[in-house]
């Protein structure tokens, strides 16, 4: 099994294209492990990848929900074997239900949703996502500067000199940004999909 992200821009009618800031982004850094196929734009504003590993994928999308710009659809499962060079002519199961998953995220609440073979997985993954989609839109600028800071591996004083603030308020601005339910969301995420795809 596999997972294939499909991104398409909301409000691209009304907005600049981001699709190539966007491709950039998401195809430029060499961390990106787990990448089948890079992401490329597949149909007017929308954007598709091929994921093989969980933690990268969920990665992405928590890219993609700060950025606030995307509905996401994550599909889960197989796809036809040899994979093309193309993302755009794969086919297969987990290519259908992204589709599938990318159009629900047009009307659902937090614009991302996961279809997947195991709907019940699916869900669960989905409802881990939505939690913390509802925690990322509330973050300040200040929080996402510490977040950022803390997921670079800083300590909380090292942070405290960069930004010239005290570590209390380090302590503060980490907890109001919800960086602990953020990370342990991504772990969640991440075990689900990973379990799912084992299964």
């Amino acid at each position: 099994m596999v997972f294939v992200l499909t991104v398409d821009q909301r409000g691209s009618r009304s907005t600049t294209d981001l699709v190539p800031e966007l491709l950039n982004s998401l195809n430029r850094r060499p961390r990106r492990s787990g990448l089948l196929r890079r992401f490329e734009r597949t149909a007017g504003d929308e954007v598709q990848g091929v994921l093989s590993e969980a933690r990268p994928t969920i990665d992405v999308i928590v890219e993609l929900l700060r950025a606030d710009s995307w509905y996401v659809g994550l599909g889960v499962g197989e796809v036809t074997e040899p994979l093309p060079r193309s993302t755009r002519a794969g086919s297969g199961e987990a290519f259908v239900f992204a589709r599938e998953a990318v159009t629900r995220a047009k009307s659902s609440p937090h614009h991302v949703n996961v279809v997947g073979s195991d709907s019940r997985v699916a869900e669960q993954v989905e409802t881990v996502l939505w939690l913390m989609a509802s925690v990322l839109r509330r973050r300040s600028e200040r929080g996402w500067a510490v977040a950022d800071l803390l997921a670079e591996g800083l300590t909380r004083r090292e942070i405290g000199v960069k930004l010239g603030i005290s570590q209390s308020a380090v302590t503060q601005r980490t907890q109001a940004a919800g960086f602990a339910e953020e990370q342990r969301g991504r772990v969640l995420a991440a075990d689900l999909l990973g379990a799912g795809v084992a299964a």
